[in-house]
């Protein structure tokens, strides 16, 4: 993958949380009790993620979010500074409190509960306030942790100056056609394709959004269509110890490499290894690699 001379400059407009992580031997089903053998705390929220990924990864990172006057949103601002990402825009609210997520963590998966609170006081006003950044960023990412409308006005907003925009699509949503078409890529979980497109056979769908589309699986591999054939990229086969915050992870990795200019065939491959390293350590923050580490 190359990497040229040009810092990316990368709005991400998302979610800034704290996950609360109960590490158990298997994920509990319905009536059921089980035992975690210990409960940790991490930074999180897919906004921060990506955030902290990609500056991690030698772009320009700023944040577009919202938390709560509390004790966790100063955590959270201050783990933002100290990861490089422009924390200006991360807006406080006296209305609720920081947003929390329930991580439910096993060898083969997760299951989470988010509790959005104060990042559902993230509105358009705010958005307003960083029109000056959209006119001159690279890239715009989004999730879905926030506000429907505000993810559609944000999507609005930085086609109006031509810029490029992703769209990580979890939690999983239904979205309009208008905006999957102004989107230049998407990022789905194969097994939430039919909650977003309100279609669950994949080829068929991959193939209305050629090079636009892709589809993520809990084996670190990614299938899209390039326009002619199905394409299936995924890293060396390695035991992914930790699975939590893979899309994000991927996401950011895909969109620096789309911003330095690599084909879309090196730009999965990268969001992969991405994806990859940050399977090595707990926490969807704590284990993002460095741009150093993946040389």
């Amino acid at each position: 993958m190359k990497i040229s001379q040009n810092q990316p400059r990368i709005i991400v407009v998302g979610s800034c949380s704290l996950d609360l992580v109960l590490n158990v031997q298997s994920i509990p089903q319905k009536n059921n009790t089980v035992i975690a053998k210990k409960v940790e705390t991490y930074f999180g929220g897919k906004g921060a993620n990506e955030a902290v990924a990609v500056a991690r990864l030698g772009a320009s990172a700023y944040l577009v979010s919202c938390v709560g006057m509390d004790p966790n949103g100063q955590q959270i601002m201050r783990n933002l500074v100290d990861e490089n990402v422009n924390a200006g825009h991360v807006f406080e609210t006296d209305l609720e409190p920081t947003g929390t997520a329930f991580v439910t963590s096993e060898k083969t998966g997760n299951s989470i509960v988010v509790v959005p609170s104060a990042n559902y006081c993230l509105g358009t006003k705010h958005i307003d306030l960083v029109d000056k950044y959209f006119q001159t960023c690279d890239m715009v990412l989004l999730q879905l942790e926030i506000p429907m409308d505000v993810v559609e006005y944000t999507v609005n907003l930085a086609k109006k100056y031509n810029k490029k925009v992703g769209l990580y699509a979890a939690p999983a949503f239904l979205l309009s056609n208008k905006i999957v078409n102004l989107l230049d890529f998407i990022i789905v979980k194969n097994n939430e394709l039919k909650t977003v497109f309100g279609e669950d056979f994949s080829d068929e769908v991959l193939k209305k959004y050629p090079n636009k589309l892709f589809i993520r699986d809990d084996n670190n591999s990614t299938t899209y269509f390039n326009g002619v054939e199905m394409k299936y990229q995924n890293s060396p086969s390695e035991d992914l110890q930790y699975r939590m915050g893979m899309g994000d992870a991927f996401t950011a990795g895909f969109a620096v490499a789309l911003c330095h200019g690599n084909s879309i065939e090196n730009c999965v491959d990268f969001g992969n290894t991405v994806s990859q390293f940050a399977t090595k350590k707990c926490g969807a923050q704590d284990s993002l690699p460095y741009l150093k580490d993946l040389k």
